[in-house]
């Protein structure tokens, strides 16, 4: 393949990639989740005091890499609108797409690398997740592009060049431990570097640069964790499945469950997923079990010193991700499967999928029966780019978002209440009784965190500013009895 023929692949992906992320971006998912909201409203809140934090404690707390983004985004350009919080949600997963092309091309070459890239541009378990303000759309991001720049690191020939491209990969790491629970378990993946590298020259000295650039920039959330060890275990212990009757039943379980998940149902939470539909499209499914079974025997293979399908490094980083993306998920008790905390396993299964769909198209050049088997080939190969491109497509457009069953996964009832209150003079007093349930963020239920963000009053500065009483029954600060007699019902609202 040329260079020209790569490039113009690769701009094609990119531009799918981006019309599917960003195409009806301010109206799609309708409402704002109260996570997304409470980030939002953080990030409002560091734009007008510049009190950035590695870690925001309230809605159980979340490390601090997307609201600090979102903050910086506020201080030039004040919007509050959903669309706003999820920006970088969409700039992220276009990222991803560029990032996992590059370090599939680096393992297994371009073939596969495009194709990786096709896939995870089409795929609506990548689609929806950049598509929504979750700080989780970082993890496979970053641990993405620290792979390509450390595998580039090793691979150098020049001394400057691999250093550098050391320091790059730490700092990309050591960013993600600022994103996603689950990213805390991946150190261990950089363990195989070791016995495939340690032998190449400059590999302690690139390996201290990665390891020191990593520790400089996890330096802030790693003394917060110090001195807070509660925030670090808090949501992992709450959730765990040591809490369940039979600890090793319940993994083994969700394991399975985990494992389906990809091709047979999947998260039924309308936030996260067509509701039970498995994460990849059937045609994505096929390949992507063929590429596993493919690289088991690879391996298979090459342990009995047989010449190597595939180069034995590249597929152990990814079953290892893979396996090390799952466990999160696995260990935990929460609704599984649980398409969200299983994020950081989508790099891995697109990869897989491309090297099992790059195999399948060299048997059908090369083996159909028939004269014509290349031309064949090629057009079985555009049948399937065509059908996934449509799957993605239709699955997100269409059968996800147009289900109604997603605005209410979205609270746009409380966007709705939010864009009232708006419309009413800022001299008028509005009441707002917040009846949800929830946890509490600064003594308001987390659900309220919607209404706040879009009537920018989650500070007590703004909310006087903007005239807006939050009230909650029964709590301490019950202030339902304080509501002027003969307040119109117009000025009275409830979060129910």
């Amino acid at each position: 393949m040329s260079n020209a023929q790569r490039y113009t692949f690769l701009a094609g992906i990119l531009i799918i990639a981006i019309f599917l992320r960003f195409y009806h971006f301010t109206a799609t998912p309708p409402g704002l989740y109260p996570d997304e909201a409470m980030d939002g409203n953080n990030a409002v809140e560091v734009a007008e005091t510049g009190h950035i934090q590695p870690f925001y404690v309230e809605d159980n707390g979340r490390e601090g890499l997307y609201v600090n983004i979102l903050a910086g985004m506020f201080k030039v350009w004040p919007v509050y609108e959903p669309w706003m919080i999820r920006l970088p949600a969409a700039v992220a997963g276009v990222l991803t797409v560029l990032g996992l092309y590059l370090l599939v091309a680096e393992l297994f070459g371009d073939g596969p690398g495009l194709l990786a890239a096709f896939l995870i541009a089409t795929s609506f378990w990548h689609i929806n997740f950049s598509r929504i303000g979750f700080r989780a759309i970082l993890a496979p991001l970053l641990l993405t592009w620290a792979l390509w720049l450390l595998v580039k690191a090793f691979r150098s020939i020049s001394a400057r060049k691999g250093l550098w491209l050391a320091v790059a990969g730490g700092a990309v790491y050591g960013l993600g431990f600022s994103t996603y629970i689950a990213y805390r378990i991946t150190p261990l993946l950089f363990l195989l570097f070791i016995p495939f590298f340690m032998r190449k020259e400059g590999f302690w000295k690139r390996t201290g640069a990665f390891l020191c650039a990593a520790f400089l920039v996890t330096l802030p959330i790693g003394i917060y964790f110090a001195q807070h060890p509660a925030d670090f275990f808090g949501r992992t212990a709450e959730i765990s499945v040591t809490s369940a009757h039979s600890p090793a039943l319940a993994f083994a379980k969700n394991l399975g469950k985990e494992l389906l998940m990809l091709n047979w149902h999947s998260d039924y939470n309308w936030r996260q997923n067509i509701s039970g539909a498995p994460e990849l499209a059937w045609p994505v499914g096929i390949v992507f079990v063929i590429g596993f079974l493919l690289g088991l025997y690879a391996l298979w293979r090459s342990s009995r010193s047989q010449k190597d399908m595939l180069p034995v490094f590249p597929l152990l980083i990814m079953y290892a991700w893979f396996a090390l993306a799952i466990l999160p998920a696995a260990l935990s008790d929460e609704g599984i499967p649980h398409a969200l905390r299983s994020i950081l396993m989508i790099p891995p299964v697109m990869t897989f999928a491309a090297l099992g769909g790059v195999w399948l198209y060299g048997i059908a050049k090369t083996r159909l029966p028939w004269r014509w088997r290349a031309g064949a080939a090629q057009a079985l190969a555009a049948a399937f780019i065509i059908t996934v491109a449509i799957y993605g497509y239709v699955d997100y457009f269409v059968v996800w978002a147009q289900n109604p069953n997603v605005p209410g996964a979205f609270n746009a009832d409380y966007v709705a209440i939010g864009r009232e209150i708006n419309a009413l003079p800022a001299s008028t007093p509005k009441y707002v009784i917040v009846n949800a349930g929830g946890v509490l963020a600064r003594g308001v239920p987390v659900p309220a965190e919607t209404t706040m963000f879009i009537t920018h009053s989650f500070t007590s500065a703004d909310a006087a500013a903007a005239n807006i009483h939050y009230i909650v029954p029964g709590s301490a600060t019950d202030g339902t009895s304080t509501i002027p007699a003969g307040t119109p019902r117009g000025d009275i609202f409830s979060i129910n």
